[in-house]
């Protein structure tokens, strides 16, 4: 199978710059639109600066040191300064650095309540159309997939059938989200549970959809930087779920 891929990287790069912030435009106006349904604020509520500001921030840099993870030959000397802190992301470095993010700035602001829930619809949103971005970016974006014989493989301007693993994990979320309202009340009772819950779901996929990706650098068992960050914040998860079920028990 073969596709319309943008070849030429600068129009490449410029494309998935732009999907990239259609994402985060749609996962803001879902978000605003989720808290106002429930007859709140749309983004901001009061004491709440310090959360954004604590996402933003956390997200950015878990987002690079994610990557930096992942891709250490970077610092071989072979990368200018400037093109190591502006090149490469890590959804899931993005993800787990704005939770960290927000937990600061909840601490700091005195909030208590479990907030992750509202992200969840925002989250998967943005995932739909940020991997569109990375697809029509091809071999200019390192999230293509391995080659293979399967009639659906898409050739990305190499003639190899590859592993179309963008739309692989568009198609995933699409999926969550369209089924969502028919689940969702399984976490109704239990504040924060469904981010949890989406959280380890993802961390659980990209463990497993990228060993159908190119690995620029392995680990131990030929693990990849984020899949080893997967492995370690997955126990994170399931150790502080364990802890708070221990409290409510007690």
């Amino acid at each position: 199978m073969s596709t319309l891929i943008i070849s030429d990287p600068k129009l490449a790069h410029t494309v998935h710059y732009l999907f990239e912030w259609m994402a985060i435009l749609t996962g803001l106006i879902v978000y605003r639109a989720l808290r106002l349904n429930q007859g709140r604020c749309g983004l901001m509520e009061p004491g709440s600066f310090a959360v954004v500001v604590g996402a933003l921030i956390g997200g950015a840099v878990g987002n690079k040191m994610v990557f930096w993870v992942d891709s250490p030959e970077i610092w071989n000397g072979s990368v200018a300064g400037w093109d190591i802190l502006l090149g490469g992301q890590s959804v899931v470095g993005g993800l787990l650095g704005g939770w960290i993010g927000v937990e600061i700035g909840k601490r700091i602001s005195g909030i208590s309540a479990r907030t992750g829930d509202d992200y969840v619809l925002p989250i998967l949103s943005g995932l739909v159309i940020g991997r569109i971005g990375c697809f029509l970016a091809g071999l200019n974006d390192g999230t293509y997939g391995v080659p293979t014989v399967l009639p659906w493989g898409v050739d990305f301007g190499d003639g190899i059938p590859r592993h179309p693993t963008q739309l692989y994990e568009c198609l995933l979320a699409l999926l969550v989200l369209v089924t969502w309202p028919r689940w969702k009340g399984v976490f109704a009772h239990t504040p924060g549970l469904a981010f949890r819950s989406l959280m380890v779901g993802y961390l659980l996929w990209r463990l497993s959809i990228d060993w159908l990706k190119p690995v620029s650098h392995a680990y131990i068992l030929g693990l990849s930087g984020i899949q080893v960050t997967c492995i370690v914040a997955f126990f994170v998860i399931i150790a502080n779920l364990v802890y708070d079920r221990s409290k409510v028990t007690q």
